[in-house]
């Protein structure tokens, strides 16, 4: 008797009842991309406890047969084909549901032929379209009120202003300069903000007739800092002061470059120590030799583990986007001086627009998250 219960309460189709196939099933090119996809979306077939997924097959010659090019477990009721998709290509779909024993439903078929192609405007991305246009607004605008002699507040840099005084000490005590680049290469924005400042560095040398040296850790980046350094004696209307052996390159190598920098700040005892540019664990052991021999250090970079090293061991240390900004402080030029602020407001909006989404999410508000599209 229990054996007769149990077989009738075993699912129909063992006996020979049809799997229910997918219903609805949907085919359509993928929105908002560069084409090469189609999306294929159907409803759950009334099986759909009993299936172990779905299969999608496809045809771009429905006469000439179907090939599977997609599988998902049941439940999901979509899929992105992008194997090999063609743009301008007809695209046949069909989708059958299948349980772990491999039993499988009829095809349901997509009513129409589907062809990908992409989208010139991307609908998700309108609120980075807003944004640009914010930005480029507040960059016209501050440039061009520069440019008409409007003071544009920037907040002090203390290391940046101690430059002119650290030049200065080095000068007066008959003694060298020392500037440090760093271990960054070139694609460092680090680094490319460390030349800038350069720039401005030998310019000043040169006008006070002081020695400058600068290390580097990159034969490239040596070369560009010689060629920073010409010009800024060129500047200065002092090109026959210039001397190219100043610019050096020492090694590749982290600790052998660290300890050869230590080696000319012993012998060579430099007034002032400039080390702004691309950090790593040499930071302390520089700063702290460079400490030991009494001279004035400022120090800059971007990376965020090394800035302990500077504070303790530096006069003064230009934290992060203040090495950035170095050169349209240093320079103000116009340009450069608007885009600074152009930035600093468009941050501040950021900072809003954050502070009322936690909110707004926090009292159910969904506005800003729809608004940003998270």
């Amino acid at each position: 008797m229990g054996l007769i219960l149990i077989l009738f309460l075993l699912p129909l189709h063992l006996y020979g009842e049809e799997i229910a196939p997918p219903l609805t099933v949907k085919a359509f090119d993928t929105p908002n991309d560069g084409g090469g996809s189609i999306t294929i979306t159907w409803e759950l077939s009334p099986d759909d406890s009993i299936l172990s997924g779905y299969e999608i097959w496809r045809s771009d010659h429905p006469d000439t047969g179907y090939t599977m090019v997609g599988y998902v477990g049941r439940g999901i009721k979509s899929y992105k084909d992008d194997k090999k998709v063609t743009n301008g290509v007809s695209y046949h779909y069909r989708v059958r549901g299948r349980t772990r024993g491999y039993e499988i439903s009829a095809f349901t078929e997509a009513p129409s032929p589907v062809v990908s192609s992409y989208q010139w405007y991307h609908k998700g991305k309108t609120n980075v379209l807003v944004a640009i246009i914010v930005f480029t607004g507040f960059l016209l605008y501050f440039i061009f009120s520069a440019r008409k002699g409007k003071p544009l507040f920037i907040r002090q840099i203390a290391g940046l202003d101690a430059l002119d005084e650290a030049v200065g000490r080095a000068t007066e005590m008959g003694k060298p300069l020392l500037y440090v680049p760093g271990l960054g290469y070139l694609d460092e924005i680090a680094t490319i903000a460390s030349m800038n400042i350069l720039g401005r560095i030998a310019k000043k040398v040169a006008q006070y007739n002081t020695p400058i040296m600068v290390p580097v850790a990159d034969p490239i980046e040596m070369m560009v800092a010689r060629q920073v350094v010409k010009q800024g004696y060129l500047e200065a209307g002092r090109p026959d002061a210039y001397k190219e052996e100043s610019v050096f390159f020492i090694t590749t190598s982290q600790f052998a470059f660290a300890a050869a920098v230590a080696g000319i700040m012993v012998r060579e005892k430099p007034a002032t120590n400039l080390f702004l540019g691309w950090f790593r664990a040499e930071s302390l052991l520089l700063a702290e030799t460079g400490n030991m021999t009494g001279a004035i250090q400022i120090a800059g970079t971007d990376q965020v583990s090394q800035l302990p090293f500077f504070v303790t061991a530096c006069d003064y240390t230009i934290i992060g986007e203040e090495l950035y900004a170095a050169s349209a402080y240093l320079a103000k030029d116009p340009v450069l001086l608007g885009s600074i602020k152009a930035q600093d407001w468009l941050k501040f909006i950021i900072l809003v627009f954050i502070v009322t989404g936690t909110v707004t999410t926090l009292l159910g508000i969904p506005f800003i998250r729809i608004l940003f599209n998270i």
